[in-house]
């Protein structure tokens, strides 16, 4: 059998914070799931999200470093209903503490285009078509 992807793991400093994030950009995550060490989102086609706290990863894998916040070593991208959603999800993650990080843009590959990082400095990209 060949391994197929069934999951994207997150490793969070705080998940509280990490789970707000991926809420604002339409995740559905219970709210009580805030204080738990281990959390899973299932996307639309069956991929799941997966955030482990840095305590919890450590308790299987004590040697493991996830690195320095804003490694920049994984990034999501997100895709919004149109140009406008960009604009908008854009301007609603930053003003609820989001880090900015490229303002959009018209870009040159025909997309309308963003990248924020996420509380743990994962860089998270929104985009569009522009047509």
């Amino acid at each position: 059998m060949t391994p197929q992807i069934n999951a994207v793991s997150l490793v969070v400093a705080d998940m509280a914070a990490s789970l707000a994030f991926y809420r604002r950009l339409g995740l559905d995550i219970p709210a009580d799931a805030d204080g738990e060490p281990h959390v899973e989102a299932v996307l639309p086609g069956g991929l799941r999200l997966l955030w482990d706290t840095e305590e919890t990863v450590r308790s299987f894998d004590p040697d493991r470093d996830p690195g320095p916040a804003g490694s920049g070593r994984l990034g999501l991208a997100f895709a919004c209903e149109g140009p406008a959603a960009v604009d908008a999800a854009y301007a609603e993650l930053v003003g609820a503490g989001a880090e900015g990080h490229k303002e959009p843009w018209d870009a040159f590959w025909g997309q309308r285009y963003a990248v924020l990082r996420d509380p743990d400095g994962n860089t998270v990209d929104l985009f569009a078509p522009l047509a």
